[in-house]
């Protein structure tokens, strides 16, 4: 059984797809054991309570330093036995502390095609923002092992999704995650639970 922690801020769509994705044994065996959440009111956490998942809520304004942030996610992660950590729209940074402890282990989620409108800023709607402002005709997400540099990480699964000429940054939100976010983050958390994955050098192979 795999075990999953989720880092979450917001309302948890994708925290909701991938719940989705286990109920119906799209992805096998695996169990998510923890929701982190860097913000006390988030709908993520409602969502992990209807299933029965531990909901914790850790923010990073209680820790003097990065460091120390990072040592209270990985030790909350260490009490549910986590193997594999995803972010969805987590928006506090993890530090090296975090991320070497679960190295190869932490899998994001991105509203672009990396590597456009990505890196230091681009979260949320700025990334629907730009793309539009650019008059980019694609766009679409991106599912990335994630170091240390935002968004640098080796690349998993991605999908492209139109931008239209009357869309606004909500509306191409909300494609991109109707089209892309929901269903690439199950998609690559089955291929990680099957082991069919394998990074040579920056590049991400599947295994058949």
């Amino acid at each position: 059984m795999l075990n999953i922690g989720v880092l979450v801020s917001g309302g948890g769509t994708n925290l909701q797809a991938v719940i989705d994705a286990i109920e119906s044994g799209y992805i096998p065996n695996s169990k998510i054991v923890t929701v982190i959440s860097s913000k006390n009111d988030a709908y993520a956490l409602e969502r992990a309570r209807k299933y029965g998942i531990s909901g914790v809520y850790i923010s990073r304004k209680d820790f003097e330093s990065q460091k120390q942030y990072d040592e209270a996610l990985v030790k909350s992660m260490r009490e549910r036995d986590v193997e594999l950590v995803l972010l969805c729209g987590f928006l506090s940074i993890l530090g090296d502390t975090f991320i070497n402890e679960f190295e190869r282990r932490i899998i994001n989620v991105h509203p672009a095609l990396i590597p456009s409108f990505c890196g230091k800023g681009y979260y949320g709607l700025k990334v629907h923002e730009e793309a539009i402002k650019f008059g980019a005709k694609i766009t679409g997400a991106t599912v990335h092992f994630v170091e240390l540099e935002p968004d640098a990480g080796p690349i998993i699964v991605q999908k492209a999704v139109e931008i239209k000429d009357d869309d606004t940054p909500e509306i191409l939100q909300k494609r991109v995650m109707e089209e892309a976010e929901w269903i690439l983050m199950p998609l690559a958390v089955k291929l990680y639970a099957e082991n069919k994955l394998e990074i040579v050098d920056r590049r991400v192979l599947r295994k058949e």
